[in-house]
C-alpha cells in the first residue's frame, strides 16, 4: 500500500462550540494533533465525544471556533479535496446496500478518481491490501449486509484505509469488535503514519495505544496529556464517578485503569 508515501495532517481545534437539539454539548474544547500522532478521546457517555468528532470530520458545524486541517477551515475545503486528506469511521453505520464487503471498501476511492478510467488496478491493489490488512480479504465477495456488526467495522475501517488519509477520524473504531480484532485495530492504526483522533470507549486500549488522550465530561476538556498524565486515580474518579485504581502493564508500562470499590 502506498501509505508511506501519505504525508500525515495537521490538525488543530480551536476553541469549539457545538450546540445539538438547543443546547450546548461541546463547550470551548482546543486540541491539536501533530502530524502521525494517534489522539484519544476518552469520557463518559454524554460527554460529547460523537459531537466532538462530527465536527472533526465535518459532519457537524460548530456554533463558535474552528476546525483546522493543514492550516485550512475544514468547513471551506471542496469535499472531494477533503476526502483525499481525511477519512471517517462514524458510529452509525451505512444503510444496507446491496453491496459485497469489496464494493463497500471500494467506494473509499472515489474522491480519487479520474473522470474517465484512472488507475482502476492501482484502485484495485489498494482496495485488496485494505481487506487484508483488517483480515477481510476472504469475505471480500459476500454482501454486505450479510457480515455480522464486527465484520462490517472491519469493512468500514478497511473503507476508511482505502481513501489513503492523511488523517483518520474514528468514532469508537473497537465497538462491535471482539478483543482480538480491537487490538488488531488499533495496532494497524498505530503502525500507519496518519494524524488519528479516535473515541474510545476502554481506557485500557487507549492508554496503550494513544499518544495523548484528551478527557472529556459534559463537553468540556478536564484534561489533556499522556495516557500517564490523563488517567490519575482522582481525575477519573471524579470523571466517572466510580472509585478508579491506576496501575502499570508489566509489559508495556502503560498506565492500566481498574474501577470498583
Amino acid at each position: 500500500m502506498s501509505h508511506h508515501e501519505v504525508r500525515p495532517a495537521e490538525l488543530d481545534i480551536r476553541d469549539i462550540s457545538c450546540d445539538a437539539g438547543g443546547r450546548r454539548v461541546v463547550s470551548g474544547v482546543s486540541l491539536s494533533a501533530a502530524p502521525g500522532e494517534v489522539v484519544g478521546v476518552v469520557g463518559p457517555n454524554g460527554a460529547g465525544k460523537s459531537t466532538l468528532l462530527r465536527a472533526a470530520y465535518r459532519q457537524l458545524r460548530p456554533t463558535e471556533g474552528q476546525v483546522l486541517l493543514d492550516g485550512a477551515d475544514v468547513f471551506r475545503i471542496p469535499r472531494r479535496m477533503l476526502a483525499r486528506r481525511l477519512a471517517a469511521l462514524p458510529q452509525e453505520a451505512p444503510a444496507e446496500f446491496e453491496l459485497t464487503a469489496h464494493d463497500v471498501a471500494a467506494m473509499g476511492r472515489a474522491p480519487h478518481r479520474r473522470r474517465i478510467g484512472g488507475d482502476r488496478l492501482g484502485d484495485e491493489r489498494i482496495v485488496t491490501v485494505s481487506l487484508e490488512m483488517v483480515e477481510m480479504a476472504e469475505m471480500a465477495h459476500r454482501p454486505f449486509a450479510q457480515l455480522s456488526g464486527g465484520e462490517k467495522q472491519r469493512v468500514l475501517i478497511a473503507r476508511a484505509l482505502v481513501q489513503e488519509p492523511g488523517m483518520l477520524v474514528l468514532d469508537e473504531p473497537t465497538n462491535h469488535l471482539d478483543m482480538r480484532h480491537q487490538f488488531d485495530v488499533l495496532a494497524l492504526v498505530r503502525r500507519l503514519n496518519v494524524t488519528t483522533l479516535a473515541a474510545l470507549h476502554d481506557l485500557n486500549l487507549a492508554a496503550r495505544f494513544c499518544d495523548r488522550i484528551c478527557l472529556l465530561a459534559a463537553g468540556e476538556v478536564m484534561a489533556l496529556g499522556t495516557p500517564g498524565e490523563v488517567f490519575t486515580e482522582s481525575l477519573l474518579s471524579e470523571v466517572y464517578g466510580v472509585p478508579a485504581e491506576i496501575g502499570t502493564h508489566p509489559r508495556t508500562g502503560a498506565p492500566t485503569v481498574l474501577f470498583g470499590n
